[in-house]
């Protein structure tokens, strides 16, 4: 697969702050990139030196396989701030006209784009200034001045942080509909992540501790766990009572009428072979039933904790 950005041990320090610590990271061309990390982890002085708007201390990196120099403009690009700003008296089509003459894109072809980018991100009925505007319609202005010279690769720092939900799920349903751009956007908000994302990274104290597809990430934190339901809560006693004896199984009851039930040695079919014969020689009726699958939390909160250490 064709790669969009690749890092070479990128470093960014500040005094005594190492900010970015020698990172090594890949992002194939295509997909919907989610860069997670808490507050403070390193995520918006990665994606600014990845945009050419700070330098780096030390380490290189590519875009498109072309390597880049601080001061280089790389058309190939387009970049949404966490606060974006505009020119409040003007209207969004007049901003976007703007955005296309610094581009230099020819009038014809300016105002056919800025007529497109207004349509795909639901501001073309919109006539009124850019003062007017909520939160959510200038972030998505701010999608359509990233996208005017049709970028290969659109980064965005915390697109959705301070929205509404409302607010968040106009601009996701934008991103989503994105078609043949590579997007790398920067978020701790990870149901949307999880939403609309193939490929995670995960960084932590400046380092990158996890990188891979989202399916591949699930495959790696799945255990061997299976989630039961039950109708009654005597029912579940019973339940509990019956699995108590076996070894290597740990059972947790998660509400009044549902338990986890994980092995350490055994794998989900094999549970669930014991727990449907118990069930029906008990004749008790099954509520659900569902294997284990790790949700993108999940996998965030273990790489953390266990990943500092285990960098990549």
């Amino acid at each position: 697969m064709t790669t969009a950005v690749e890092t070479f041990e990128l470093c960014k320090q500040y005094k005594q702050n190492l900010a970015v610590d020698h990172i090594s990271l890949r992002v194939p061309m295509g997909v919907k990139c989610g860069f997670l990390g808490k507050n403070g982890a390193g995520k918006t002085t990665t994606i600014k030196m990845l945009t050419g708007l700070k330098k780096p201390t030390s380490g290189s990196f590519s875009i498109l396989g072309e390597p880049q120099t601080f001061g280089q403009r790389n058309a190939a690009i387009g970049y949404l701030p966490d606060v974006p700003n505009f020119y409040d008296y003007m209207t969004g089509e007049e901003f976007l006209d703007l955005c296309g003459r610094l581009y230099q894109i020819p009038p014809v072809e300016r105002k056919q784009q800025v007529r497109a980018l207004l349509a795909q991100v639901g501001l073309d009925r919109v006539k009124t200034r850019i003062a007017t505007y909520s939160r959510g319609m200038k972030q998505r202005l701010g999608i359509a001045q990233a996208m005017m010279n049709r970028p290969s690769i659109i980064f965005m720092d915390e697109p959705i942080s301070a929205l509404d939900p409302t607010g968040r799920r106009e601009v996701m349903d934008v991103v989503r509909n994105f078609k043949d751009t590579t997007v790398v956007f920067s978020t701790h908000i990870l149901a949307d992540v999880e939403d609309i994302c193939d490929y995670i990274l995960i960084i932590e104290k400046g380092k990158i501790c996890a990188q891979d597809s989202l399916e591949a990430l699930k495959a790696k934190h799945a255990r061997n766990m299976v989630k039961i339901g039950l109708f009654e809560e005597a029912h579940l006693a019973l339940l509990e009572q019956a699995l108590a004896p076996i070894e290597r199984l740990t059972v947790t009851r998660t509400s009044p009428l549902d338990l986890n039930v994980a092995s350490e040695t055994r794998e989900p079919a094999t549970i669930s072979r014991a727990l449907t014969a118990f069930l029906g020689k008990q004749g008790i009726p099954l509520r659900d039933y569902a294997v284990h699958t790790p949700t993108l939390e999940e996998i965030f909160h273990e790489t953390i904790q266990s990943g500092g250490g285990k960098h990549v």
